[in-house]
């Protein structure tokens, strides 16, 4: 679970948006501190970016004074209850000083920066001053931390802090710039001892560069920090098993009994649920409901409770046994192309056993006056012998008399705001039911109605399911506020907040406006009818993903439907990484990508579209990558392709002034993308100085593929980051110039990848990341695959060991790419992906048709279209990468038979193996 997401879905309840977009109470613009609606004061100029308000003096003319490019910046941070005051006291510091300065305006967007799952590298950070020299550090740390002294915040791990205050201090970038790190992305820059641009390091931990002198003001700061250790605790930690922006979880073991145990952090002001909760509290309900269900044998017992610097710990014993998800990888009959009927009905025997023994665990707790509140597939831990069950992490659990609503939970088991005290559970208790067998509750967030649908799915994949333990979850799942049993009366104090965590909270509601069908809510009497009957009615009139041409020309409404062109940032909806630098444009995630997927699927054109990327390529924004998937590369293929030649050309000419031979050597953002584009701009367009520098690329792959290979580094594998990528470009130079070097070196490449792939044993063949085996497009074994048909065609006539190895991995491949469920639908990271590479490898129309059919499983309406949820299915997308543009493309792959929809450079292999 990839928690960023969450964040990103608050805003709006059909697409992933900026949470500086989210509005207050009633629909009316988000607060705003009062500081924040202050004039701006004569000789200074502000903007917003992002979630600052920035403040910068400006000279006579309008242009920003000149200042450092860089240097020890100050940072502070605030409470809900001081954030206001700090904020008065900032601006009056700075302005009469002219010291520029950006603070966070609203209480919204403070409150999700310190949120549980907010990013650790800036969390606490509300206000930020640049000072122009180390004497003004000084000067302003003390007199500024004089006037700050006594107010709280949470602590800035990036930072070092100064004396008690609120105020930190980091070295970093002022002025935006950029370089290529060392893993070939662009990334913010800062200019070292030499004049060289070299990676802003942003880690959550405070790192002084190495040509940097620590000021000698600030040496007492770093020993105070250093005088907390654990050292003196009767507790060796081991490990840490997870980290938050609330703190760290440790195991470890008590040195005077030997017992292994649990360390649970607390960081204060951290960490904060939608209540406002900070990790110290939350740990302290934890520790409260611990000690009210002790002696259940169903849970952690508390073992001590400490505080260390200003970090509070809760000790608990450990539990042995797996959580509940890590059984799904090696026990869900479905992850294979022909589930055997006798595994099915064994699984489904084993789920339905541990959903009772679940439920029994829970009703335990209930017993004590104790709601869990974040039940999920995570926090249910399964004995080593699989006969019991426990719960884990009751930081959100609750007097169930409270009758509280949940402020922290897993999205797929959230529950809707109407269900408070015990029915929180009994909801999540609903979505495991759908959960055990088909993992994807999350697409709830978006529309409930969805459970009946799935229920129907379930009922046909899992034949021994009974029915009626599916329509007793359906109906839990959509029951309306007037249904809902009166179990308990809310109180104020369990309320959430407006600005919740979760995405559940603005998601209530079915996925669309009056014109989506799911509008329609199902009732629960019409749900306990027959699961069958009942999922058709809120998608009855959706498209069937294989009913083509119908099914292009509604998911190609759905994605006008969606266009924003009056937005400078996007384009299209789609997912989250759109928002970072230059993730609008490109092919991956932005209007590019949706405009290439509409013209290989026969759509007419849509204008309004280019001219919004052709204006907002013209200027560029700053800090834009340069690859094929996530920059400027890709913008230029696809406007080239659309007729635009002259701005590709530009475009690609920006590219070449930067220093693109340090890019890393993949397709998604390195050199092999970037060389694809230039050797077919040079070709198309009669430019050879660019297919000079195609070569040239070539030649830098050559020459990394022959040195040694790391022996301990873990390398990438796929098309988009690993060898595959370069594979691609080898493999298209040796049919443009027909250089056998070239295709020795391709050879090489793919074998690197297959290098860092894994057999199961059912046969298939899968790109292995240690903690978990990937068969997708984008990062997995059918990108591989994709290649290795190309390499093939080559081949396929000369006798060789390697030619025999490459076809038994396509076999494995394959095999991968025609299980019967995958987790989401995407191109890149889903089945999407396994319809293209099946489409394109020419494999068996039945195992074509059986995928095609699957993507119907994740089917979403979108203003009476069809549409599909993005990565982690907590909102729709209509990107390429992740989207229902990438799902258009894929269908168009094997559905179109007169121009079928391809990949960028990858049409049909010449020769099919």
């Amino acid at each position: 679970m990839d928690t960023r997401y969450e964040v990103y879905a608050l805003a709006d309840r059909h697409f992933y948006e900026t949470p500086d977009r989210l509005a207050g109470e009633g629909g009316e613009a988000a607060p705003v501190y009062e500081t924040a609606k202050r004039a701006v004061p004569a000789g200074w100029r502000a903007a917003r970016i992002g979630d600052w308000l920035a403040l910068t003096p400006v000279d006579t003319e309008g242009r920003p004074r000149s200042g450092p490019a860089q240097g020890w910046k100050i940072h502070a941070s605030a409470t809900r209850e001081n954030a206001e005051r700090i904020a008065e006291i900032v601006w009056d510091y700075c302005v009469p000083r002219a010291i520029p300065f950006k603070f966070v305006p609203g209480p919204h967007l403070l409150h999700l920066r310190n949120v549980k799952y907010a990013a650790r590298d800036g969390s606490g950070k509300f206000v930020t001053l640049y000072p122009s020299d180390e004497q003004q550090l000084q000067t302003v740390l003390e007199e500024l931390g004089a006037l700050l002294e006594g107010l709280d915040g949470p602590y800035i791990l990036t930072d070092l802090r100064w004396n008690e205050g609120p105020l930190y201090v980091r070295y970093g970038a002022f002025a935006r710039s950029f370089v290529v790190d060392d893993r070939g992305t662009l990334v913010p820059a800062v200019t070292d001892g030499e004049g060289r641009l070299v990676p802003d390091r942003r880690a959550p931990s405070f790192q002084v560069p190495e040509w940097v002198k620590l000021p000698a003001f600030l040496e007492p700061q770093l020993a105070a920090r250093n005088t907390t250790t654990v050292g003196d605790l009767p507790y060796r930690i081991e490990k840490a098993l997870h980290f938050s922006n609330g703190g760290g979880v440790y195991s470890g073991v008590d040195t005077r009994d030997g017992q292994r145990v649990v360390l649970k952090e607390g960081r204060p002001h951290a960490g904060l649920a939608a209540d406002g909760a900070d990790a110290v509290a939350r740990l302290a309900r934890e520790k409260y409901a611990l000690e009210r269900v002790s002696g259940l044998g169903v849970v952690p017992e508390v073992r001590d409770w400490f505080t260390l610097g200003d970090h509070r710990f809760l000790v608990m014993s450990f539990l042995e046994g797996r959580p509940l998800n890590s059984y799904f990888a090696e026990r869900h009959p479905l992850l294979s192309p022909d589930p055997d009927p006798a595994a099915v009905a064994d699984y489904t025997a084993w789920a339905l056993r541990i959903h009772r023994m679940v439920e029994e665990v829970v009703e335990a707790v209930h017993e004590r006056g104790i709601a869990f509140n974040d039940l999920h597939v995570f926090n249910i831990m399964v004995a080593p012998d699989e006969q019991s069950v426990s719960l884990l992490d009751f930081e959100a659990a609750a007097p169930i008399e409270e009758g509280g609503r949940q402020v922290v939970a897993h999205p797929g088991f959230f529950a809707p705001p109407d269900r408070t005290g015990a029915d929180v559970d009994r909801y999540a208790l609903a979505c495991l039911r759908l959960a055990l067998f088909m993992p994807v509750t999350t697409l709830f967030v978006v529309d409930r109605a969805k459970a009946a649908h799935l229920a129907e799915v379930i009922l046909g994949q899992f034949p021994d399911v009974p029915r009626e333990f599916l329509e007793e979850a359906v109906t839990e799942i959509v029951r309306t506020p007037a249904s809902s049993r009166t179990n308990a009366t809310p109180s104020a104090a369990g309320s959430p907040s407006s600005t919740a965590t979760s995405p559940s909270a603005t998601a209530d509601s079915p996925s669309s406006a009056a014109t989506s069908p799911s509008s329609t809510s199902t009732s629960p009497s019409a749900v306990t009818s027959a699961p069958s009957a009942v999922s058709s009615a809120p998608y009855a009139t959706l498209a069937e993903p294989g009913d083509w041409p119908y099914s292009r020309d509604s998911m190609v409404k759905a994605i006008l439907a969606s266009a924003t062109p009056e937005r400078d940032d996007r384009l299209f909806p789609g997912d989250v990484a759109q928002f970072s630098e230059g993730g609008g444009l490109g092919l991956a995630y932005g209007a590019a990508g949706v405009l290439y997927a509409l013209s290989q699927t026969g759509a007419d054109r849509y204008e309004e579209g280019e001219r919004w990327l052709l204006d907002h390529t013209d200027p560029l924004p700053a800090g834009t990558p340069l690859g094929l998937y996530d920059g400027l590369a890709g913008v230029a293929y696809v406007l080239g392709c659309l007729g635009h030649r002259q701005r590709a050309l530009d475009l690609v000419d920006i590219v070449l002034q930067e220093k693109w031979q340090k890019l890393s050597s993949d397709i998604q953002g390195g050199l092999a993308g970037l060389g694809l584009v230039l050797d077919e701009l040079g070709r198309t367009a009669g430019e050879p100085e660019l297919e000079a520098r195609a070569a040239e690329v070539a030649r830098i792959l050559q020459e990394r593929l022959a040195e040694p290979r790391p022996a301990t580094k873990k390398r990438r594998a796929g098309l988009l980051r690993g060898a595959s990528g370069p594979a691609l470009f080898l493999l298209r130079r040796y049919e443009s110039t027909g250089d056998p070097a070239l295709l020795a070196s391709a050879t090489e490449a793919l074998r690197r990848d297959l290098e860092c792939c894994v057999k199961h044993p059912g046969g298939s063949l899968e790109v292995d990341e240690g903690w978990r085996t990937l068969p997708y497009l984008g990062d997995g074994s059918a990108g591989v695959g994709m290649v290795l048909d190309d390499h093939l065609g080559h081949t396929k006539d000369e006798p060789s060991a390697v030619r025999d190895e490459f076809e038994q991995a396509r076999a494995g491949i394959l095999t991968a790419s025609t299980s019967r469920f995958y987790a989401q639908p995407g191109l890149f990271q889903g089945r999407a992906g396994m319809v293209v590479h099946l489409s394109r490898t020419g494999a068996a129309p039945e195992r074509i048709a059986e995928q095609v059919a699957g993507l119907g499983w994740f089917a979403m309406p979108y203003q009476g279209q069809l549409a599909f949820p993005g990565q982690q299915m907590m909102r729709l997308s209509m990107d390429l990468g992740t989207g229902t543009a990438g799902c258009l493309l894929a269908l168009g792959t094997a559905l179109d038979g007169e121009v079928p929809a391809q990949l960028p450079f990858l049409p049909p292999p010449r020769r099919r193996p």
